[in-house]
């Protein structure tokens, strides 16, 4: 796997790794996640490898070996969508010549993109993600935000704990956390029908932390829903994903 940084939009350094030769897969990670925790520990970047992609995973701001900046002047709003809009002008890749992929807040970030015509993939792979955490983005970011804020009193039982667990385990980067967390708007539901493309909804038979999945693809013009073992935390650890998500790119 290959690792290289560029300068986005505002000039903030973001970490991409590169494997595999073929048609280019643009991989977008989870909050509080990275390319390492969801995509290459697991091995999905070597399943699409192997059916003849290119896997180009970029770390997210704040996340991984990305910049984690202070200034609030850094997260205006959409920043995420306008880093992988930055990425896809640093591949130099024209619209439909590449596959979109995005797990959590990847794929809600794909989904904003895709949306409002910022990106165009030839197909669309939204993983762990439901209609309410598109709709309903403010109670979750609090949910997160809460997280931040009362990180040293959070114990185990609480509601919280796991992903106060998973923030620590990663070293995010808390400051900068909140503020990029205060960079996210609203969805607009209606907006899913000028998705046009091919895409694929794939959850975890027990993962319900964004909502329903299934009522997302059939909210989307052209989708399937795609269920593989796990819930939101552990079905990025399970072959089945990157199996379904390299399946779905081939057109298997």
């Amino acid at each position: 796997m290959k690792t290289e940084s560029f300068s986005s939009f505002d000039g903030t350094s973001l970490a991409v790794h590169r494997h595999g030769e073929g048609h280019p897969v643009i991989m977008l990670h989870g909050l509080f996640s990275s390319t390492y925790m969801n995509w290459s520990k697991w091995g999905h970047h070597e399943r699409l490898a192997k059916a003849g992609f290119e896997a180009i995973m970029v770390d997210f701001r704040v996340h991984g070996d990305s910049a984690a900046p202070h200034d609030p002047d850094a997260y205006p709003n959409g920043v995420l969508v306008r880093d992988a809009a930055a990425l896809i002008e640093h591949c130099d890749l024209s619209p439909g010549k590449y596959d979109l992929v995005g797990f959590s807040l990847g794929a809600r970030t794909a989904i904003h993109a895709c949306a409002h015509g910022v990106l165009q993939p030839r197909r669309l792979v939204a993983c762990g993600m439901g209609v309410e955490g598109l709709a309903e983005w403010e109670r979750r970011a609090a949910h997160f935000t809460r997280v931040i804020d009362e990180f040293d009193t959070i114990k185990p039982g609480d509601p919280a704990y796991t992903a106060r667990t998973f923030l620590k385990s990663q070293g995010v980067d808390r400051v900068a956390a909140r503020l990029l967390l205060q960079a996210m708007g609203p969805f607009d539901l209606a907006d899913l029908s000028n998705i046009t493309m091919p895409c694929a909804v794939i959850n975890g038979a027990d993962d319900n932390d964004n909502g329903s999945a299934e009522d997302l693809a059939a909210r989307l013009p052209d989708a399937v829903h795609v269920v593989v073992p796990g819930n939101h935390l552990n079905s990025v650890t399970k072959p089945e994903l990157g199996q379904a998500i390299a399946d779905f790119l081939a057109g298997a």
